[in-house]
């Protein structure tokens, strides 16, 4: 008996040609199927410590991101992150993180399939998301490094600022909002048409 792998989809594989499409000065695509996992864990606490020699990296604090290495890390509460690393990922991180916890009180999950990621980038890229977003995106307010969880649209989203000089952005949504936040990007943009770059 043959079992078939069952082919996936993204959640805006639809999308790709509209996205490529956006005005000159903002540009989006999908990161489709990123390893995403949750952790939780006390700060500063041996758990802690251990995960971050694990990973090579410092678990960032209050509405950050540290972006520098292979999995990246972001703040999402007092004692969670959102570890993002590349697809397929999930099941080799989980047991080492599992492993570098031991006994004490930490939990990790792999919600991967919760959530897709769009890239945004352009300099008309913090202009546009301003207009559904209540967040003050100027770059002295959310310089690179900052991680909000906001609304975009009346979308709950994670918002990653990774890149300064082309206004580079991560927004994580969650898979069942995917297609509408991509029609009211493309929605959001339609002013910005015939303008140059």
């Amino acid at each position: 008996m043959t079992v078939e792998t069952p082919t996936r989809h993204s959640p805006l594989a639809a999308w790709q040609d509209t996205l490529a499409q956006l005005p000159t000065g903002i540009r989006a695509r999908e990161l489709p199927f990123l390893t995403q996992l949750t952790l939780r864990l006390r700060p500063g606490s041996p758990a802690a410590r251990s995960v971050e020699a694990l990973l090579g990296i410092t678990l960032p604090g209050p509405l950050r991101a540290e972006m520098s290495g292979d999995v990246k890390a972001l703040w999402t509460g007092p004692d969670e992150w959102l570890l993002v690393a590349p697809e397929g990922r999930q099941d080799r991180l989980v047991a080492q993180l599992r492993t570098a916890v031991g006994d004490e009180f930490a939990t990790v999950a792999d919600v991967s399939a919760q959530r897709t990621t769009l890239a945004l980038s352009g300099h008309f890229a913090r202009t546009v998301l301003a207009q559904g977003c209540a967040v003050d995106l100027d770059p002295r307010v959310t310089p690179v490094g900052s991680c909000l969880t906001t609304l975009l649209a009346q979308a709950p989203i994670t918002l990653v600022v990774r890149d300064e000089a082309d206004s580079g952005m991560w927004l994580l949504v969650r898979s069942s909002f995917a297609s509408y936040l991509a029609t009211w990007l493309v929605d959001a943009c339609t002013e910005y048409r015939g303008s140059t770059g």
